[in-house]
């Protein structure tokens, strides 16, 4: 392989403190609700991260294959994982909130409305007008569930996966630079600095702010590209604040928004273009990692303020678990998106109750 592909927002890593109760919370709310794999094992590469000692956890990767990207849902099973020291606000450093896509953005806000979730304020439009509303998880995690237009397949809950998310930064500058150098996200869809009426609905967020929409010039493309849709990242930094990485004093897998994993084709070449961009990967798990029912490489990068970004080149994995049907994703034409058919199968494996 010669070239890196992206293939999409594969996943937003979540620590939680009970897989399978956040498993039936996002599956109700989000309908992420197809269990593409669930492992229960150690994870001895991500020792850096979890003071030097290999602990253990129980993960599942959720899918909505309305489209958009899935949640790892991840739980400490060696110890009790802990949560931030102070609320997480707009104005500290790492991921503030998921962006999930809504197909009707009305509908979904009564849905949610309607199933009793934690919603901070009305629907409200952002600097390019696209409608949004804000909602907070059982655990305290911040999502903006915002009208989407790309879709695999229709809805079953007015909403679909993970479109993208809001990163707070310390250095405007060095943000973008390190997004489009290392991600390719290099086009603007807005720039804005001032007061936001919907922004000011999360924690810290009243407060004047510099915010900045960005997407891939280049699109995605690859085996799953279809499903992962288009994305977008919003940076926001608050000038003259001085704020607080998320995990400071804490292990990546504690309670919060974990890392940002992308589904990317070419790894070694992706590797040497992080190390010249000067964010060499801090953990790589070398040339294949089982995870049970799913295997592939994955890698870690930190952004300038220290949030992690994931990498995964998928080798195999399941399409109907009850079948033992596997794919094997490394014999095929990587930039090639799969046929839809094949993707549509995952939904064989959908949890209903």
């Amino acid at each position: 392989m010669n070239e890196i592909i992206i293939s999409g927002i594969q996943q937003l890593g979540v620590g939680i403190p009970d897989t399978d109760e956040a498993f039936r919370w996002f599956r109700a709310v989000f309908g992420t609700d197809v269990p593409v794999f669930r492992e229960a094992a150690e994870a001895p590469f991500m020792t850096r991260y979890t003071g030097g000692t290999v602990h253990s956890r129980d993960a599942m990767l959720a899918m909505n294959l309305a489209g958009g990207g899935g949640f790892e849902i991840w739980q400490y099973t060696s110890r009790e994982p802990q949560a931030p020291k102070k609320p997480v606000e707009i104005g500290d450093y790492g991921i503030i909130a998921g962006r999930i896509k809504a197909r009707g953005i009305h509908q979904a806000y009564q849905r949610l409305q309607a199933q009793g979730v934690t919603i901070l304020g009305p629907v409200a439009g952002d600097p390019e007008g696209v409608l949004r509303f804000s909602l907070r998880d059982p655990w305290g995690n911040h999502y903006q569930v915002v009208d989407g237009a790309e879709w695999f397949s229709k809805p079953r809950h007015n909403t679909g996966g993970v479109e993208g998310a809001l990163i707070g930064v310390s250095d405007m500058a060095s943000a973008l630079d390190f997004y489009a150098t290392v991600l390719g996200y290099d086009s603007k869809r807005y720039d804005e600095s001032g007061l936001f009426p919907d922004l000011a609905v999360l924690p810290g967020g009243n407060r004047s702010l510099r915010r900045v929409v960005l997407e891939r010039s280049a699109g995605h493309q690859g085996a799953f590209s279809e499903l992962f849709g288009a994305t977008r990242l919003e940076l926001v930094e608050v000038p003259g604040h001085k704020g607080s990485p998320l995990f400071k004093n804490r292990y990546w897998g504690d309670l919060g928004f974990i890392h940002l994993c992308f589904d990317v084709l070419g790894m070694d070449i992706l590797k040497t273009r992080c190390q010249a961009a000067g964010h060499p990967f801090t953990v790589d798990s070398g040339e294949s990692f089982d995870m049970g029912e799913a295997g592939g490489r994955f890698a870690y990068i930190e952004d300038p303020d220290g949030t992690l970004i994931e990498f995964v080149e998928t080798h195999k994995l399941p399409l109907v678990k009850k079948f033992k049907w596997q794919l094997d994703l490394r014999k095929r034409d990587a930039a090639r998106p799969l046929p839809r058919w094949m993707i549509a199968a995952m939904g064989m494996g959908r949890v209903k109750k």
